[in-house]
């Protein structure tokens, strides 16, 4: 069944904010095997002119990926989570993420469209600080496969 066009336009309330903190950006470089210094070691980050370390480009997910399951949970939506694939991510960044930002995400439903029997959704979550400065916008497409494709 098609998702509902009314849909697009939609925002849903800012999250709580999440703190970002030196050691979960410090797990989080690990795990992708990125040894730049300025996401471990304040002094490096400093000397590249950030207050604090800053994180990998990606990091940001965790923290807006949440946002966006509020989005496709959402009942009245309709969308079969256990048929979701993601499609595309991507990221545009007003500064890096920092070690002590304190971020919320707003998220938007930018697009719903239907191809082939598969439900398309595209969604942008908006990540202010606690000024409400911009972040970061990141943008995912998510793809609910057709019934019967497995």
């Amino acid at each position: 069944m098609a998702l509902d066009q009314s849909f697009v336009g939609r925002s849903y309330p800012p999250t709580r904010p999440y703190e970002v903190g030196r050691e979960k950006i410090r797990e989080f470089a690990e795990a992708i095997g990125d040894a730049h210094p300025a996401y471990t070691d304040p002094e490096a980050a400093k000397q590249l002119g950030h207050p604090d370390v800053i994180a990998p480009p990606t990091f940001v997910f965790a923290i807006t990926y949440r946002a966006a399951f509020e989005v496709v949970s959402d009942p009245e939506l309709g969308l079969d989570y256990s048929r979701v694939v993601h499609g595309d991510q991507r990221f545009v960044y007003s500064r890096p993420v920092r070690a002590g930002d304190r971020l919320s995400v707003t998220s938007h439903i930018d697009a719903v469209k239907s191809l082939a029997g598969n439900d398309i959704v595209d969604v942008r979550g908006e990540v202010r600080d606690e000024s409400g400065e911009h972040v970061v916008t990141a943008y995912t497409k998510l793809v609910a496969r057709a019934a019967g494709e497995e």
